[in-house]
């Protein structure tokens, strides 16, 4: 297929190669019949906008005003028509009107919409003429440049509309490119089509004579990829969902086989990464089309529906989500500042109270223990590699446990911190456990203490680490291996500032922000722990359609996984009540006399 974010048009239009120029037709009258095609069809949509579907009312005066815009703007470019159609289109455009001032039901004039293209696309030499599609996929990257350029100012960098001119424009301000929501129903032509006519009643500009028609796909492809990241992959899973759902509600046999061709165009990065998933997906495309086809009844087309969304996005996992590099290096990083740091705190507090009680010599003892913990870490890594040598559908099921072990791991450790975010508490866990070895005059107790103390570190970070790479797949390890290197280097600086150089550190704060990140993590592996047993098929994926999804925050609309998360989100709220309002009163009973 040429371009995979043109999903509007049918498979077979997409199939057929374009004409080298249209039969018969001046380059005038084409374009005239495109702009009257396009304001038509833009019109109809933004009708249906503001009208409910039974009509009647307007609900939104804003959507239908601007259809009515459209509407008179395309009668300017009549008379430009090939003179077979002109008293068709100017009949037909003002039945349209008629239509929206009387509030019509939004399919009668979505029907005349679609009979005004027809009649037109038949008189220039077909609809591939009418709207001929980029034999290759328009460049992201070059789409990305044209925005910046031409749309930035007024829809902001990021296409939420909030770019420098945005406040000084009059009428409507930019709509918000970026929404999910706010973009669900916008198809790639009715971007394209706005960005070749500009919109009427606003500050929006038409690009038709500014714009080679290559620029204009090519940011029609970026704006169209906005809500979803940047991701072409995404777009096209989206309109294959929108799809899916127009063709269940139809119960239409032939929607449902336009969702499978604009499935198509992703099918063979899923079928390379996981062959399995790939016949799945196929069988239930083809499932879903012979069940419509015999007329099957709306509660069994919506189970199929269910299992094809489940399986979509285990799809869209695989192909469309892409880490945030910057995201996985700032995790590593702290998260070895982190656990590091706090070895470092044991082994300080460890020569330290050996210096007070006379036994200076004996901080060998501490330093073997530490270093022999961290040789025992290292082993503990290496035999956890070895362990995820497997298939890939264990390997998805050990991924998934280690991450919900860490899930467990993180939080109790969140918690804990939490507990002993006074200086007096970490000073008083750490004096128990330093007297207990130094009184019983063991190098071995003490050399233990050390060890078992900083193997629990080393034994966390190991499992945090394994959880963390598991998340960021293959993608991430370069990131990951950089936070690693940089928090080593920051914890070098640490040990010197705290042994060299005496330094207190602010215990509180390192220890309530370090608590927060423990949580985070906790809540990104949660999302993700459950992601990867759903792709081993451990558990069911059940899709919540309304859900946003961001993969770089662990959130994936299933109920599986939000279900596991707001469990996460309770917990701390309990643990932030107990710690603001229970501890405190503790404290206030104990002081009184």
């Amino acid at each position: 297929m040429p371009w995979s974010l043109l999903l509007g048009l049918t498979g077979a239009m997409l199939a057929r190669p374009l004409p080298a120029s249209p039969p018969l037709q001046t380059t005038d009258s084409l374009a005239a019949a495109r702009r009257v095609v396009a304001a038509a069809s833009i019109a109809a949509k933004e009708y249906a906008n503001g009208v409910p579907p039974e009509g009647g009312r307007i609900t939104e005066p804003g959507e239908v005003e601007e259809s009515i815009q459209f509407l008179d703007q395309a009668h300017f470019d009549v008379p430009l028509l090939p003179r077979a159609v002109r008293g068709f289109a100017d009949s037909s455009l003002t039945a349209l009107r008629t239509l929206f001032e009387h509030t019509a039901p939004p399919a009668r004039a979505q029907t005349l919409a679609d009979a005004i293209s027809a009649r037109l696309a038949a008189a220039v030499g077909g609809p591939e003429v009418l709207l001929p599609v980029p034999a290759r996929p328009p460049s992201l990257a070059r789409g990305a440049a044209v925005f910046h350029e031409q749309c930035a100012a007024c829809h902001g960098e990021t296409g939420h509309g909030d770019g420098p001119k945005s406040r000084s424009l009059t009428g409507p301000p930019p709509p918000d490119l970026g929404d999910p929501k706010a973009m669900a129903g916008v198809s790639t032509v009715d971007i394209y089509r706005k960005v070749l006519l500009g919109v009427a009643g606003t500050a929006m500009p038409q690009f038709e004579a500014t714009l080679p028609d290559e620029d204009r796909w090519a940011v029609t492809a970026y704006v169209a990829a906005l809500p979803y990241g940047g991701s072409e992959a995404a777009v096209v899973f989206a309109n294959v969902r929108r799809q899916l759902d127009s063709a269940v509600r139809l119960r239409s046999d032939k929607v449902a086989f336009d969702a499978y061709l604009t499935f198509e165009q992703v099918e063979i990065d899923i079928r390379a990464k996981n062959p399995a998933l790939a016949n799945e997906l196929e069988g239930r495309f083809a499932a879903l089309r012979q069940r419509a086809a015999a007329g099957a009844d709306p509660a069994e087309l919506e189970t199929i529906h269910g299992e094809l969304l489940g399986a979509l996005e285990r799809g869209e996992r695989l192909v469309a989500d892409r880490g945030s590099g910057a995201n996985l290096l700032a995790q590593s990083f702290l998260l070895l500042l982190r656990e590091g740091f706090e070895a470092i705190l044991i082994v300080a507090a460890l020569m330290a109270f050996c210096t007070r009680a006379g036994a200076a010599a004996r901080r060998r003892e501490v330093a073997l223990g530490a270093w022999a913990a961290v040789a025992a870490s290292i082993a503990t890594a290496a035999v956890l590699e070895l362990a995820f040598e497997v298939t890939p559908a264990q390997r998805d099921l050990l991924e998934g446990v280690t991450m919900l072990v860490a899930v467990a791991v993180l939080f109790y450790v969140s918690y804990w911190l939490l507990s002993k975010i006074e200086a007096d508490k970490w000073n008083a866990f750490l004096k128990i456990k330093m007297e207990a070895a130094l009184s019983s005059g063991s190098a071995l107790a003490l050399a233990s203490v050390a060890f078992l103390a900083v193997y629990r570190e080393g034994v966390e970070t190991v499992l945090f680490y394994k959880a963390l790479l598991a998340s960021g797949g293959n993608s991430g390890i370069g990131a990951v291996a950089a936070g690693i290197g940089g928090g080593a280097i920051a914890l070098v600086v640490l040990y010197v500032v705290i042994m060299r150089l005496g330094m207190r550190i602010p215990m509180r704060p390192f220890f309530a922000v370090t608590g927060a990140l423990l949580y985070y993590m906790a809540f990104v592996f949660a999302g993700k722990g459950i992601a990867e047993l759903q792709e081993g098929n451990v558990i069911g994926t059940t899709v919540v359609e309304w859900m946003p999804r961001a993969p770089a925050v662990g959130i994936y609309p299933t109920v599986q996984s939000l279900a596991l998360q707001g469990v996460l989100v309770l917990l701390a709220l309990a643990a932030l009540v107990r710690a603001v309002l229970v501890r405190p009163r503790d404290r206030g009973m104990v002081a009184r006399p």
